[in-house]
């Protein structure tokens, strides 16, 4: 069961201007699912990328990229397909060629250029995309277009998933107030640089390409690039911001101005609630863990640490235990790959529960404490380095039977 995580409401999910959304079950892999999503956007939307860092990338990865990087000036996106239970990855010069297929059927319904399609794929590596079904499903996902129907766009992203991820917020630009709507996938093979995730977030603001790349990474850098389940980088991770410049404001094209700083907040919050969820609906996970670092002399450090608590098998199965078995927690620190940390200068909170101050244990520290906090279901471990004022934040799950029984049955 997820970790304090309920589907959303779909009335609480705003439209977004400017762009549709439309589902259907087209069987790629299990019958009687939602398993295609397509994403139409008007003329002028501005679109930026964020992708997974991992070398074995996925063919839809390759031509996304590719179509972001040729993209003619004076065009624009004008939609996204989205497949489940296929990963296409692993499947060489034949999925780049299925990927770029699925961009041609779609462009021809839209009635733009294939250039104008971006392709995402999730699911089962090393499987041949079925193109077929795909372009059998795509009249039936336009025929459901709406600009509400970002609810049943979370569902049709789901993989082994158990609750749709989507997120909402309005936001003051200006004298202007924006919508900004989200929805992503994930549960395993969670760990940047990015993650197994899906995620698209859409706004009706005006603003600039080169804002929207920016923007784009820095959100994704206080989200889903703060996230880990099992330190597995995935070869499908991508990112999306949709700017559909839909709203009655002027363009957003200043990187120091007000408007920019109220979108970018606004736009960071709604990927990190995604984010969050991701880790709450983590396979098998029972607990959401909080790995908070400060006191470093810069946030790389910081973020090093925090991933080294956070991807550490050992402090992962002692939190599913909900045993305060915290010198795990020390030693991963101490790996962390910080070479001239004082350790004596290390102070370790677990919540409210000072375990241990200047590199050991605090004297006032009593495991019964730590048993106590152990046993929440949503738990933050605090390390203070005590060497300068940088400080990273990290999401992490526990490490339950059931992951191993998820991904042992993944393909079965």
């Amino acid at each position: 069961m997820p970790v304090n995580l309920t589907a959303p409401d779909p009335k609480r999910l705003l439209p977004v201007k400017g762009a549709s959304l439309g589902v259907t079950e087209a069987g790629i892999r299990k019958p009687g699912r939602k398993d295609l999503l397509v994403i139409t956007l008007g003329n002028g939307a501005r679109v930026a990328g964020v992708f997974t860092q991992n070398r074995f990338c996925a063919a839809p990865v390759v031509v996304s990229r590719q179509h972001l990087t040729m993209l003619d000036p004076d065009s624009s996106i004008r939609a996204l397909v989205v497949n489940t239970g296929n990963a296409n990855a692993g499947t060489g010069k034949e999925g780049v060629a299925a990927a770029r297929l699925t961009c041609s059927e779609l462009a021809r319904l839209v009635g733009c250029s294939s250039a104008q399609v971006l392709p995402f794929s999730t699911g089962v590596i090393m499987e041949p995309l079925p193109v077929e079904k795909i372009a059998a499903g795509l009249p039936a996902c336009l025929a459901d277009a709406r600009e509400d129907n970002w609810f049943a766009a979370a569902q049709a992203i789901m993989t082994t998933d158990t609750v749709p991820k989507a997120a909402s917020r309005r936001v003051r630009v200006g004298t202007a107030e924006i919508a900004v709507t989200g929805i992503a996938k994930g549960a395993g093979m969670i760990h940047p640089n990015m993650a197994t995730m899906l995620g698209f977030v859409a706004t009706d603001a005006k603003l600039s390409l080169p804002l929207a790349r920016a923007l784009a990474a820095h959100a994704a850098n206080r989200s889903f690039n703060c996230i880990t389940v099992d330190g597995d980088t995935s070869t499908n991770d991508a990112f999306i911001l949709i700017a559909t410049g839909r709203a009655d404001m002027p363009e957003v094209i200043d990187a120091k101005g007000a408007e920019y700083a109220a979108l970018a907040e606004g736009v960071s919050a709604v990927a990190a609630e995604l984010a969050q969820a991701i880790i709450r609906d983590g396979e098998g996970a029972t607990k959401f863990i909080t790995v908070r670092v400060e006191g470093g002399r810069g946030e790389e450090e910081c973020r090093r640490v925090a991933y080294a608590i956070a991807h550490s098998p050992l402090v992962k199965t002692a939190f599913f235990a909900s045993d305060p078995n915290l010198g795990r927690i020390l030693a991963a620190v101490g790996y962390a790959g910080v070479a001239d940390l004082a350790v004596d200068k290390v102070d370790l909170y677990l919540d409210d529960v000072l375990v241990a101050k200047n590199g050991g244990r605090s004297p006032g520290y009593r495991e019964a404490d730590g048993a106590r906090v152990m046993r929440q279901p949503e738990i933050t471990v605090r390390v203070v380095l005590n060497r300068g004022l940088a400080a990273a934040t990290v999401w992490t799950c526990d490490l339950s039977h059931d992951y191993v029984t998820i991904n042992a049955e993944y393909r079965t």
